[in-house]
């Protein structure tokens, strides 16, 4: 706890030095809040990357920058972040039952919570990660929060420009933007965006003598088109398309990035998605927004249940094991919202809507022995959530507001599958906020919020578990915080800082038990209730612009979590784990940044992330080591055209991402720890050119 309020008050004494020749930050508008509002006016702990920090600090994928937000963390055993947990709370994988996100992941209003890896950086213009329940916002798939992921919108200057990356590991990438106003008009512009990304991946396989069996071969397109209808009348179509050809071969039986593996698996996602979103002000008082979404992702997911080969293993030959899940998920929703318009009332402001989402996933599951298919499971799930939310904002004073928010939700599950199971879950569930806000001066306010949020239950469908763990119950959230938001009069400095407790009731946990120590794909991963949960903190963000030429920002997260009332496993083998701190939620996660751009084009950025150790399941107690990452990006930048040299991970460092405790080598077939290796240094450049 000492290590807690040092680092915070450390934080929060960073002295807020001007200097007459420093910029100027640009306000921020949050996209994913009811209505429109800047950072500082949002009643909860919100951290906003904008668009020329995402290219300066990170290369091609959100994960590269991952590490510039507090008490955010991601699990691996996917080539690409597509779990994520906000202050410990996230799902670590999805191999079975039903597809429920507890953290919400949005690209331009599209529902990808759960599927998040077309999370490509390029042409992006912001990125928020809100954390806490948005119970109000987003409902069952944000218990822990929401990413939202905003690219760049159409303008009617006219644009191209292209880049080129090269680097080692047989990293190599092109993209190029297009756009402007359609014709000669000032009413309708479009955005065409196109990249292509390749790189070996990181791993030697020496049995096959290859090194591109964890390789990434990732194609993005997205195209955005904007009408403006009418003076009070805003159309905006969005389509993407993202296919994430990338091998999948991370783990090994010593740990290490050079692997053995006889038939290396993939992590290929496929996705194609619309959006409409429709904006009308016509009307006295009020206005009428809509948002309509449609998203088709098609996932092979494979590896090599033995990680290893007949040679290797010698005498214990055949021992060979594979394992492919085949995920088909298709979501379509629709959000009907009224705003009031923002003059309508001095005092007293609103929104009510309707929201539905609808969700169809088919699952194809087999795994093999020496060849030979022995398990099959094929899987079709479908829920339909419906809606209804309110919020209200009223002025009590020249100074204080208060915000009351809340969102009623039922959903209707179905789920069917080749071993006979049916199951049909409904659930009616109730989340939302009060808030109280105190502005200190015009950019500078204080807030405390209670909110609640929520998660619908579901299921274990392998046949092999027991019935008291085939079902699990909804989980709800009491999320208390309080924060401070300020900005210096000048708009140089930017400080959030926010100290949250959050009571989790019936909280779902990630468990795993092993059923055969022969068969390594009988290693189950599997969802159980605690009876209750806490998580508190501390995090925040600041950005200094020192001067003209200096940049300095921080982020911190500071994290306390537990288990209560949880133990599990068979009377004569119970495994207890009250009181003991949760999965992949590490105690600190601490980031500095330094950017240094002279005028005659030189430019500097320097990004440290420091994470401390955590455990990689409830289900054993093996934990990752500490670590810190340096990535450096040096370069000239003129007005037409960049050039940039890049260095992740600089010094090297060796980390685990993911880990695994269970027995996977014949004969005797130890438990043992597996833990999968994080990206080496890697080193690159990247031209950037605006021909107009």
């Amino acid at each position: 706890m000492s290590r807690f309020l040092l680092l915070a008050a450390a934080f929060i004494a960073v002295p807020i030095a001007r200097a007459e020749e420093s910029a100027v930050l640009d306000e921020v508008i949050i996209s994913a809040s009811l209505r429109r509002q800047t950072l500082e006016q949002m009643p909860t702990s919100v951290t906003v990357i904008r668009g020329d920090t995402l290219a300066l600090a990170g290369e091609q994928h959100l994960q590269d920058v991952l590490g510039l937000i507090p008490n955010l963390n991601w699990a691996a055993g996917t080539s690409r972040p597509r779990y994520y947990q906000l202050r410990g709370i996230g799902e670590n994988d999805q191999f079975q039952g039903a597809p429920n996100a507890s953290v919400g992941f949005l690209i331009d209003g599209i529902d990808f919570s759960g599927v998040g890896g077309p999370a490509t950086l390029y042409d992006v213009d912001q990125v928020e990660v809100l954390r806490g329940p948005q119970g109000t916002t987003y409902g069952a798939n944000a218990l822990a929060g929401l990413i939202n992921v905003h690219t760049r919108d159409p303008q009617l200057e006219p644009e191209l420009k292209a880049e080129f990356t090269a680097g080692d590991y047989g990293t190599w990438g092109y993209g190029a933007v297009i756009g402007g106003a359609v014709g000669d008009s000032d009413k309708s512009a479009y955005r065409v965006v196109a990249q292509k990304y390749k790189s070996d991946g990181f791993r030697r396989n020496t049995f096959l003598n290859r090194d591109d069996t964890n390789g990434y071969d990732e194609t993005t397109v997205r195209g955005k088109f904007r009408w403006d209808a009418s003076d009070a009348l805003r159309v905006d179509f969005t389509a993407m398309f993202v296919d994430l050809d990338n091998g999948y071969d991370a783990f090994s039986i010593d740990n290490s990035r050079v692997t053995l593996s006889d038939d290396p698996g993939r992590d290929a996602q496929r996705s194609t998605a619309f959006a409409a979103h429709i904006e009308y002000s016509g009307f006295d008082g009020f206005g009428v927004e809509s948002t309509t979404s449609f998203a088709d992702s098609d996932i092979d997911y494979s590896f090599d249940g033995d990680w290893g080969n007949n040679a290797a293993w010698g005498v214990n030959a055949p021992y060979d094991y594979f394992s492919e899940i085949l995920r088909d998920r298709t979501t379509w929703s629709q959000d009907l919202r009224l705003v009031s318009d923002a003059d309508a009332s001095a005092a007293l402001s609103w929104v009510a809507g309707l929201y539905v989402l609808h969700a169809e996933e088919d699952n194809d599951q087999r795994n093999l022995a020496d060849d030979a298919v022995y398990d099959t499971l094929n899987s079709d799930f479908r829920s339909t959530s419906v809606a209804a939310y309110g919020e209200l904002d009223l002025e009590l004073t020249d100074r204080t507001a208060v915000s009351f928010g809340a969102r009623v939700e039922n959903r209707d599950a179905k789920y069917d599958d080749t071993h006979d199971v049916s199951l049909n879950p409904q659930e009616t569930m109730l989340g939302g906020h009060l808030s109280l806000t105190y502005a200190l001066a015009e950019r500078s306010n204080l807030y405390a919020t209670l909110s609640r949020g929520y998660k619908a239950g579901g299921f274990n469908i392998d046949q092999d578990l027991s019935d008291d763990v085939r079902k699990y119950d909804a989980e709800y959230l009491w999320n208390v915080e309080t924060g401070i938001k300020a900005r210096d009069a000048e708009g140089r400095f930017d400080l959030q800082a926010a100290v949250f407790f959050m009571r989790r009731t019936d909280q779902q946990v990630d468990s795993s038990t092993q059923l055969d120590p022969g068969d390594p794909l009988s290693y189950v991963l599997f969802i159980d209730n605690a009876a209750r949960g806490e998580n508190f903190g501390f995090e925040g963000n600041i950005s200094w612009n020192a001067t003209q030429r200096l940049q300095l920002s921080s982020s911190v997260g500071l994290l306390h979590t537990r288990y209560i009332d949880y133990e599990y496993g068979p009377d004569d083998d119970r495994v207890v784990v009250s009181g003991r701190e949760q999965a992949t939620a590490p105690e600190y996660q601490v980031g500095f940044g330094v950017q240094y751009r002279d005028p005659t084009g030189w430019l500097a950025r320097v990004d440290t992330q420091s994470v401390d150790d955590f455990y990689f399941s409830a289900s054993h107690n093996e934990k990752s080591d500490p670590y810190t990452l340096v990535h450096v990006k040096l370069g000239y930048a003129t007005e037409r055209w960049s050039a940039f040299a890049w260095m992740r991970n600089a010094f090297d460092e060796e980390y685990s991402l993911r880990g695994f405790y269970f027995g996977n080598e014949p004969p005797d077939y130890p438990d043992k720890r597996y833990v999968q290796a994080g990206d080496p240094r890697t080193v690159g450049v990247t031209v950037n050119y605006s021909f107009r």
